[in-house]
């Protein structure tokens, strides 16, 4: 049986984080400097935490990671982890980003044309209201920030993807079978330094795949974001 499943990196904490049981509601909600505070129109976020459907019950802290500069093809774009100086994003650590999404099956699959979306909890052709999202997929499963990404990877940009309401909507690729902790690779990657634990690249088979996911949210308006939902969809064979 195929199941996808939610987990938040709990902040100072590495290894498996805690789920999010999106079932009953809750999720990740960003704030200012501390649970419950604002954050100004214009701006990122500098605190995140599982919270319910309307933000308002504080649960565990969260990495937060909020964008510096955007990036391009050619220049990796930054982010602010934990409110730290900012670091290149091709130096950010999976166990760093606030969220891991985990597909499980019963049995090894491979996973391909996986997708992303920020929407607004209604209709995924719908931006979220009021906020810009900015969304990066780490594929760095080595802990030291000096060790490279992992070349097997859905987008070749090191910058954020950007939700914004004033755009049509768009998927995000993420990377086909990731494998377990996201260690797979392809055969492109030689150095046991980068932390993987297969190079089959995109005919990896594995029982689990995650990926993680750095978030970043600016509002637009004043008021709280209860319009705002992630959406993740994949095919496995």
């Amino acid at each position: 049986m195929a199941e996808i499943k939610f987990y938040a990196n709990i902040k100072d904490q590495s290894g498996d984080g805690e789920l999010i049981n999106h079932s009953a509601g809750s999720g990740v909600g960003f704030y200012g400097n501390g649970f419950g505070i604002s954050v100004p129109v214009g701006t990122q976020q500098t605190t995140t935490f599982i919270t319910n459907a309307n933000g308002t019950s504080e649960g565990a802290r969260l990495n937060n990671t909020a964008l510096v500069s955007s990036g391009t093809l050619s220049t990796a774009g930054t982010v602010s982890v934990n409110g730290a100086s900012a670091i290149d994003l091709d130096k950010l650590p999976n166990y760093l980003c606030p969220l891991n999404i985990r597909f499980t099956h019963s049995e090894p699959v491979k996973v391909q044309n996986c997708k992303l979306r920020i929407f607004d909890r209604n209709n995924i052709n719908n931006h979220a209201s009021g906020v810009v999202t900015y969304v990066y997929e780490s594929r760095h499963p080595a802990t030291l920030q000096t060790v490279s990404n992992l070349s097997h990877r859905g987008r070749i940009e090191n910058a954020w993807y950007e939700f914004d309401p004033v755009n049509a909507m768009t998927d995000m690729t993420l990377t086909s079978s990731p494998g377990a902790s996201g260690k797979n690779t392809n055969a492109q990657d030689t150095s046991v330094a980068l932390g993987y634990n297969s190079n089959n690249g995109s005919l990896h088979t594995a029982a689990r795949h995650d990926w993680y996911v750095a978030l970043s949210s600016e509002p637009v308006t004043i008021g709280s974001k209860t319009q705002y939902g992630l959406y993740f969809t994949v095919e496995y064979l």
